[in-house]
């Protein structure tokens, strides 16, 4: 059982030292411009990426000054297009709703990035879609395959991961741990986080 700790928390040092630093600081500059053109962020994510989109559209709102959403907070509107027209289509059609626009950045959390021939994260896959024909910037923070997703993005960061039984556990933390990297940035961060605040 020790070892397990020490083996993990030396796989998470590994993955971060490997992360690649120059993405990251593109997907600032594309941040930067959506906000100063008044556009939103579209968070996307299911699962444990749409847990991690409900925090980073909160953090971004609240810290960086930008609008933005995702669909899987409305718990109500999203069963009722999964019900209705199935899982494939439902947050493409909330997008379509919403008005997604080329000002606007779609940003991917996804650990396998969506893939249609293993029918996996389908939902993905038809949001690239629509965003590439609304010519909207799409991001993305995946793990190292980076699957449909890393494929079809303007920016995708890969989470190099040194052992894959551990893939779904680092991809998402790692997926936390830069989204609070990217509101932190000075050329982001519009106010200060309270404890910060409280503690000078």
């Amino acid at each position: 059982m020790n070892n397990f700790v020490e083996t993990y928390l030396k796989e998470i040092k590994e993955s971060c030292s490997l992360l690649n630093k120059d993405m990251i600081n593109q997907i600032v500059s594309k941040l930067k411009k959506v906000k100063e053109n008044s556009g939103r962020i579209f968070f996307i994510g299911v699962g444990g990426g749409a847990g991690n989109a409900t925090h980073a559209v909160n953090d971004f709102r609240k810290i960086a000054d930008i609008e933005c959403y995702t669909p899987s907070d409305n718990i109500s509107e999203l069963t009722a297009r999964i019900n209705d027209d199935g899982w494939s289509t439902s947050y493409k059609e909330w997008l379509l709703t919403s008005k997604l626009s080329k000002n606007d950045i779609i940003f991917i959390f996804s650990v396998g990035g969506g893939d249609v021939k293993k029918k996996i994260s389908t939902n993905i896959v038809e949001v690239i879609k629509i965003a590439k024909k609304k010519k909207s910037i799409i991001v993305g923070i995946t793990g190292p395959d980076g699957g449909y997703t890393k494929k079809n993005t303007n920016f995708c960061l890969t989470i190099p991961i040194t052992n894959k039984n551990n893939l779904t556990a680092i991809t998402e933390s790692f997926q936390s741990i830069v989204w609070h990297l990217l509101v932190s940035h000075p050329g982001l961060k519009k106010k200060s986080m309270k404890w910060e605040s409280i503690l000078k």
